[in-house]
């Protein structure tokens, strides 16, 4: 069963956006920090990204030099799971693919024996990683920890409950996500769970209402954001998060509710298969090269750097 010791080590598995800006949270909030990544590239990528971030924070005056300092001491880089033992939590943050996920999960169920094993999955079934542990693995402290992108500046944590998930398992991770800053808001293992099952379908129907024509990218998104109040347009999010996680997690959706309602747009599907993923390959919906051609006056209002590709 897992020990209800206080938590002063947080391990974070994934040093990619999520797992960086976890960690960066996690550093800030007081907590010794483990960044776990095969790739020493990866990691090498997040440290330079938290030295940056936390330093405009000391520019922008929102953290005392001392307390940067003091935040990046804390964090740790390291290349193999063996050097995470001793943390009292572990959260994963590694791709969104189910069997990865559970494979990790079997490893992580022998080598951490009592502590917490939370995922980061903004999709996947909580219940079936718990049981990827089996039995003997205690899936009742595995539990979803569902942070969002940017991490440091996005307050909700979803809290998913899988059916092993105990009481105890959910309420030590309630406390954690507010000692993080966060609000902790709990949330049913159903595909999606709340977030992305609300938002990926309004943001696969942007898709549709863009390659039937109805309006051109940036005219469907300026709508959405002056008509809804949205702070950013749909098929600009959806750049953000990354057009190939939108495909996954939209599959996700349609196998986990048993519905094609929840299949991803064509347009959408095609746009990945060109190696068009949004933010993270310079070009998605709309094209951000260092010198993009110039948007045409009516454009609703969209900066160069963001102009609409055709397809």
């Amino acid at each position: 069963m897992p020990t209800t010791q206080t938590i002063h080590t947080i391990a974070i598995i994934g040093a990619g956006q999520m797992g960086g800006g976890i960690a960066q949270v996690a550093a800030a909030s007081g907590f010794k920090t483990l960044v776990c990544d095969a790739s020493s590239s990866a990691l090498g990528r997040c440290r330079d990204g938290h030295t940056k971030r936390l330093a405009r924070e000391v520019e922008k005056g929102r953290m005392k030099d001392t307390d940067m300092q003091a935040a990046l001491g804390r964090l740790h880089y390291v290349e193999n799971l063996e050097m995470l033992k001793g943390a009292d939590i572990v959260i994963e943050a590694i791709v969104e693919d189910a069997k990865v996920k559970r494979e990790l999960f079997q490893k992580l169920a022998s080598m951490f024996p009592t502590q917490i094993l939370a995922s980061n999955t903004s999709s996947i079934s909580i219940t079936e990683i718990c049981a990827s542990v089996g039995p003997q693995g205690h899936p009742e402290r595995v539990i979803g920890m569902h942070f969002f992108n940017p991490v440091p500046v996005m307050k909700l944590v979803e809290v998913i409950r899988g059916l092993q998930t105990s009481n105890d398992t959910v309420q030590r991770v309630t406390n954690l996500a507010t000692q993080l800053g966060k609000t902790p808001i709990p949330a049913n293992d159903r595909a999606g769970f709340v977030s992305n099952r609300v938002l990926m379908p309004l943001i696969n129907e942007a898709f549709y209402a863009w390659m039937e024509g109805v309006a051109e990218p940036q005219h469907i998104d300026e709508i959405m954001k002056l008509g809804c109040n949205f702070p950013m347009g749909p098929l600009r999010l959806a750049d953000f998060i990354g057009l190939d996680t939108c495909v996954h997690i939209m599959n996700v959706l349609a196998e986990g509710l048993g519905s094609d309602r929840y299949r991803p747009c064509p347009l959408l599907r095609q746009l990945v298969a060109a190696g068009r993923m949004g933010d993270k390959t310079g070009k998605g919906v709309y094209d951000y090269s260092p010198q993009p051609a110039p948007v045409q006056p009516g454009h609703g209002g969209m900066t160069s750097s963001k102009a609409a590709v055709g397809v």
